[in-house]
């Protein structure tokens, strides 16, 4: 019997060459990550279990990005606990403001995740690795404890949904549309603790930041992770970032899968989610009448420079509509640098919108835009759940950068050819 690229990898950093699913595993770590939310929570655990040493202080990462810069005195100790830590331990991979982003955008940038890792975050999008070919998964911040100690953790292996590519995206399509439709297609629980596994010839028309977004949002639908094979793409983006040596794993030809969905890039829409889920899509067309309050572009699922860039071919030339809030926000200081070299800042500027440090910010009612009562908002964030974005009375629409971005011109849910 045959295993899954996800199977593979974790058969192998459990020592085993067979895995099945369903089984229990205990498998070896190459990174864990936390952030200021979680990490401070993990730091109490990690005393509690009396650990006094990390496994490798160059294998355990801290990024602050949820609410950083600090928006108040609890952040602040919030981080204050974490920053202790990661300087008591003396770790290599310490970020914060200067040198932070959000933190799934920046562990890609920084080489810090190859294919074939096995990585665990305390946080729910750790799943965006999964795009490098690695197999990541978010956990809660006792198993973030324990994994800093040990360098270890216990999973169960996953089942699997295969999702053939095919085609190419229309013109303004991208991964945002993308994994909004596959989650419209299955549910929010349609993958529940499944791997999301893509294959097919139409990959090669997905560019890396396409599947950073789709990997990332594969927890909107339940999923333990989703995974891509690594191709020419995956080995560009790696070797302009990382000289460690990786492995490539991919499934075998009798792997077994619950489900095979066929997904025709070329079909796909422009899509939004209403509220207040992930799966509540529709084609953008059939949502022009909805007026909204405020826009959102950036976070860890569209932070990237190909969506800035994006919203910026949008937005060049015309202005946000009166009485709009347009925010951008770049997924790290790189991304920031490089919207600023390529002019797209000015952009932004030029048409009415504000344009932030990097932070997660608003995606999940921190700071930097949230919402009052019954206001609307186009964002490129992943979550609309009732409050996520500031009052339980509000509204998120999620949607890719280009639709957000022609969003904020009209004034309404918009595509760019709306604007004419």
């Amino acid at each position: 019997m045959g295993m899954t690229m996800t199977q593979k990898i974790l058969a192998d950093h459990a020592g085993k060459e067979l895995v099945t699913a369903g089984e229990l595993v205990e498998a070896n770590l190459d990174l864990v990550l936390g952030n200021d939310i979680t990490t401070p929570v993990a730091v109490s655990v990690f005393q509690k279990m009396e650990a006094t040493k990390v496994f490798d202080r160059k294998k355990v990462v801290v990024v602050h990005d949820h609410f950083t810069p600090n928006k108040d005195i609890q952040s602040a100790e919030q981080c204050r606990v974490s920053r202790n830590f990661a300087l008591e331990q003396d770790l290599e991979h310490f970020y914060e403001v200067g040198e932070m982003g959000i933190e799934h955008v920046l562990l890609p940038e920084k080489g810090l995740v190859i294919p074939g890792d096995v990585v665990i975050g305390a946080d729910s999008h750790t799943c965006t690795y999964g795009a490098l070919g690695a197999f990541s998964t978010g956990v809660g911040s006792t198993d973030m404890a324990g994994g800093m100690a040990l360098g270890k953790t216990w999973f169960r292996i996953p089942e699997a949904l295969k999702f053939e590519v095919t085609g190419k995206m229309q013109e303004w399509v991208s991964g945002k549309d993308v994994i909004l439709y596959i989650i419209g297609m299955i549910g929010v629980e349609g993958a529940r603790y499944k791997s999301m596994e893509y294959v097919g010839e139409g990959i090669q028309n997905l560019t890396m930041d396409d599947r950073f977004t789709i990997a990332n949002m594969a927890t909107e639908a339940g999923a333990k992770n989703g995974i891509f094979p690594v191709d020419e793409r995956t080995e560009a983006y790696l070797k302009e970032r990382s000289n460690r040596t990786y492995q490539v794993y991919q499934a075998d030809e009798d792997a077994e899968y619950e489900k095979t969905y066929q997904i025709n890039l070329s079909e796909i829409p422009l899509t939004v989610a209403y509220p207040h889920l992930p799966e509540n899509t529709r084609p953008v067309k059939e949502a022009k009448e909805v007026k909204i309050d405020q826009v959102v572009i950036g976070s860890c699922t569209n932070g990237r420079i190909d969506d800035l860039r994006m919203a910026a071919k949008v937005l060049k030339g015309k202005k946000v509509a009166k009485n709009l809030r347009c925010i951008v926000i770049p997924g790290s200081q790189q991304v920031h640098l490089q919207a600023v070299k390529e002019g797209l800042v000015e952009t932004f500027i030029e048409a009415g919108a504000v344009f932030t440090t990097a932070t997660c910010g608003p995606c999940l009612g921190g700071h930097t835009g949230i919402l009052g009562k019954g206001e609307r908002c186009v964002s490129t964030t992943n979550r609309n759940f009732v409050g996520r974005m500031g009052h339980t009375e509000s509204e998120v629409y999620l949607a890719s950068p280009a639709v957000a971005a022609a969003s904020a011109v009209t004034g309404k849910i918009s595509s760019p050819e709306d604007m004419v």
